[in-house]
């Protein structure tokens, strides 16, 4: 009985941690108008409204430099100003492409790198709403020397409020937050053992003349 009562109990947190979480993305967006920071960070994924909004951002004087963190190697730099619909001028001089990601944790570590050879230390993150918590917890732990400012944009086919009438937005908050809780957990643990630095990823890919436009 005692073993049932515990399960019971560890179901109940997890349940309630789930509407916590979800709320937490309800009420995420709109994101406020951020402060300028050094650069701009975006996680592609399946939507192009994230390189969008974090061209805006470029161009609105929000950061100085942005990075586009885990396109796909088949991809040029003309397919990604095609999709972003940026001035070419602003995005040959101030956008960095990175290929080296493939899912949250290389975005991370991607970022890190990035930021670090540039010496920024205040980033705009542009994510989806529901993965803008997996994708801060994974920066941090990737970059915790930095500020992170999250700019989560809203997912059209995803309702936060009413997420548990849709049996595909269930699905995919249920399986966000058991992403969150690993990660989550993870770094909690990591806190615990002696502080060691996040390997570097490899070198991002940038245009001749990008140094030169960068912040000191």
């Amino acid at each position: 009985m005692k073993s049932l009562a515990l399960f019971l109990i560890l179901v109940l947190i997890w349940v309630a941690g789930l509407f916590a979480f979800t709320a937490r993305i309800a009420r995420s967006t709109p994101a406020a108008d951020p402060q300028p920071a050094d650069g701009i960070v975006v996680l592609t994924g399946p939507s192009n409204a994230r390189i969008i909004t974090a061209m805006k951002l470029l161009e609105d004087g929000k950061g100085g430099r942005l990075l586009v963190s885990g396109v796909n190697r088949k991809a040029t730099r003309a397919d990604i100003a095609s999709v972003s619909k940026a001035p070419g001028q602003l995005f040959d001089c101030c956008v960095d492409l990175g290929f080296s990601a493939a899912d949250t944790i290389g975005n991370a570590r991607e970022t890190a790198t990035w930021a670090r050879a540039y010496h920024f230390r205040r980033l705009i993150v542009v994510t989806s709403d529901y993965h803008m918590p997996r994708a801060i917890l994974e920066l941090k732990g990737a970059l915790p020397e930095g500020q992170l400012v999250p700019y989560p944009i809203p997912t059209e086919e995803l309702n936060p409020r009413r997420w548990w009438k849709s049996g595909e937005s269930a699905r995919r908050m249920v399986l966000e937050y058991s992403k969150y809780l690993v990660i989550l957990i993870r770094e909690s643990a990591l806190s615990l053992g002696p502080s060691e630095k996040p390997p570097a990823g490899p070198p991002i890919k940038v245009p001749p003349n990008a140094r030169a436009s960068a912040k000191p």
